[in-house]
């Protein structure tokens, strides 16, 4: 039985190798659509300097009444360590981070890629990448949507990976 079929939450972790934009996004808009049925939570390889998240990020989840409290980017070696929270489902948001070597998860959770470009790429002017943040939120949500609205037998250990991977058709 999964998590969610005894009520708890499951957790996910949204992986992309900074942190600071994407997977960031995903954490937040996941905690805010869903709170009884997931709790997720993100990380990078390589996480932001200063701990710090985008600034267009944080205002686009703002805008749109998400709370930004708590969110920081943060190393995956958080959540592969013993007394991390077990994951449930580890998503990859970027490319970079899905072709990386990552840790081995405790309770081998069920994985999958979900590609987004990258917002906070290059130096386009600042109108240009809030737009790009503002695309990347509404592809997350919509994704997200799907996974929040999946029945519970879609979100039993077994079934799991096979659900997340074609969500990412979507």
């Amino acid at each position: 039985m999964s998590p969610a079929a005894n009520g708890k939450p499951l957790n996910v972790l949204f992986v992309c190798t900074h942190n600071c934009a994407r997977s960031i996004l995903a954490e937040a808009l996941l905690n805010a659509m869903a709170p009884d049925r997931f709790k997720a939570y993100s990380a990078g390889s390589r996480p932001s300097a200063n701990q710090q998240p985008h600034h267009l990020g944080l205002q686009m989840l703002q805008k749109a009444g998400i709370s930004i409290d708590g969110l920081r980017s943060k190393s995956w070696d958080e959540f592969a360590a013993p007394d991390a929270p077990h994951m449930d489902l580890i998503i990859t948001v970027c490319d970079d981070a899905a072709g990386e070597v990552c840790p081995a998860w405790p309770g081998h959770p069920a994985s999958a890629h979900w590609g987004y470009p990258d917002p906070s790429a290059g130096d386009a002017p600042e109108a240009q990448k809030a737009e790009a943040f503002r695309k990347t939120m509404h592809m997350l949500h919509q994704r997200l949507e799907l996974l929040i609205n999946l029945p519970s037998d879609k979100l039993e250990k077994a079934v799991l990976q096979g659900t997340a991977q074609e969500l990412a058709a979507h």
